[in-house]
């Protein structure tokens, strides 16, 4: 029996074989906990100044365009330079762009246009962090522990958005916004420390300089790999018709009520799901057919943002309401129900994430990885911002329960044909992994 535990458990072994990836982890973990408290302040902020869930989706939406660029361009910067160096200096325009925010807001001289561009300077730096450090990773840790470290990152994840939102929620309602942007700066310090004590990480094979040749030459390898490609549009297609976090605010200021402390828990509950599939990740570790698996995990996920628009239909009718439902009082009964339902979002996202982020760092050669490692962070965090898009854009002229109902049943439907359409997806051995 204690056998059977330890393996259910996650694999801790990438934390022990590599001291450098285990600052790197630790570093990134404690960044992007601080950038949580601002991402969700920021919509917060949002909110108050336009009461408008359209304006609040619009800042993932305008980042949208950087992001990609940056994303594009900071692979193939991997791809040419050491990685260890793109990475910091992508960092420390993050960290500046995050000072920047909190000077404003302690001076009283925010406004939605300086929320806007500073969003858009973070999601396009932080987009070549990732790009960089995703790449690094299959340098630290032996290929076997790919899968556990792509869980260790899970644990990462659920850390950051359990405990971030939550925490946001909690400090722009008793600090205000100025210390909840402050405190992202000084938390941001970590990463620099996690990075700086790397070593020098070049890129092995072929070096494309940065360029038109370079986006060609990553665009002529997507076009043999049908796995990677095949994982792209699942990815797309779960987080454009799958996420509702924009609509939280105002879900917790009208139809949930609780204001700013549900946002937090609706968006820490998503984290506490991938925090719990993590930590009993054992057995998905095990697992060989990796596009089965990413397929299974996609439709569940589906049911379950389908099963929070159903919360949400509930609310509306004005079930287990409380008669003075408002801003400081809340649903507490549809508002736990909710929170299960994203939870069972994030378990099943990130047993997705797991089985992506492994094929992705163990079938691409490392003289390309940056590149699709680039594309990769351009799925994983433009199909967000579309998905605020069509959400915002669809509960403005229908309702907010409406956009989560529709897009569950979307994703289940579309996931299932594109997997049948490609067997060879299904069919992928994680022992002998092509792209």
């Amino acid at each position: 029996m204690a056998r059977l535990s330890r393996e259910h458990f996650i694999d801790l072994r990438p934390l022990t074989t590599s001291p450098a990836f285990a600052r790197l982890w630790i570093g990134s973990t404690l960044s992007g906990l601080g950038g949580q408290l601002t991402i969700v302040a920021v919509m917060l902020q949002m909110y108050a100044i336009t009461h408008d869930t359209f304006a609040v989706s619009m800042i993932a939406v305008a980042g949208l365009v950087p992001m990609i660029i940056a994303g594009l361009y900071g692979g193939m910067l991997a791809d040419a330079f050491d990685r260890r160096v793109v990475a910091l200096l992508a960092a420390s325009v993050t960290f500046a762009s995050t000072l920047l925010l909190a000077v404003l807001t302690w001076g009283g001289w925010e406004n939605q246009w300086w929320l806007y561009a500073l969003s858009i300077v973070n999601s396009a730096a932080n987009s070549i962090v990732q790009a960089a450090r995703s790449a690094i990773v299959p340098r630290l840790i032996p290929i076997e522990l790919l899968p556990a470290a792509s869980a260790l990152g899970g644990i990462s994840s659920g850390l950051m958005i359990m405990a971030g939102p939550a925490l946001a929620g909690v400090l722009v309602a008793v600090s205000g916004y100025g210390w909840t942007y402050t405190i992202d700066v000084i938390m941001m310090t970590s990463l620099f420390l996690g990075l700086w004590t790397l070593p020098s990480i070049r890129p092995e094979g072929t070096i494309v300089r940065p360029g038109l040749e370079s986006l060609k030459d990553g665009w002529r390898f997507l076009k043999r790999a049908s796995n990677i490609r095949v994982q792209y549009l699942v990815d797309i297609t779960a987080m454009t018709f799958g996420q509702p976090l924009t609509l939280f605010p105002a879900i917790g200021a009208v139809l949930l009520g609780g204001g700013a402390i549900t946002t937090g828990v609706l968006t820490a509950a998503v984290a506490v799901g991938a925090f719990g599939s993590s930590l009993f990740s054992g057995p998905v570790g095990r697992v060989r057919r990796h596009g089965l698996g990413i397929e299974r995990a996609v439709i569940v996920y589906g049911a379950a943002i389908l099963a929070f628009g159903l919360v949400l239909g509930a609310a509306a009718l004005g079930w287990f309401a409380p008669a003075d439902l408002g801003e400081h009082s809340a649903n507490v009964a549809l508002i736990a129900v909710g929170a299960l339902m994203l939870a069972i979002s994030g378990a099943a996202d990130n047993v997705s994430a797991i089985y992506r982020s492994t094929m992705m760092q163990s079938a691409v050669p490392d003289a390309i990885r940056g590149r699709l490692q680039g594309i990769f962070i351009v799925v994983v965090a433009g199909g967000p911002r579309v998905g605020a898009l069509y959400a915002g854009a669809l509960a403005t002229v229908t309702a907010l329960w409406f956009p989560p109902l529709l897009g569950g049943v979307i994703i289940m439907g579309l996931v299932a044909l594109l997997v049948r359409m490609h067997p060879r997806f299904r069919a992928y051995d994680a022992l002998h992994p092509e792209p």
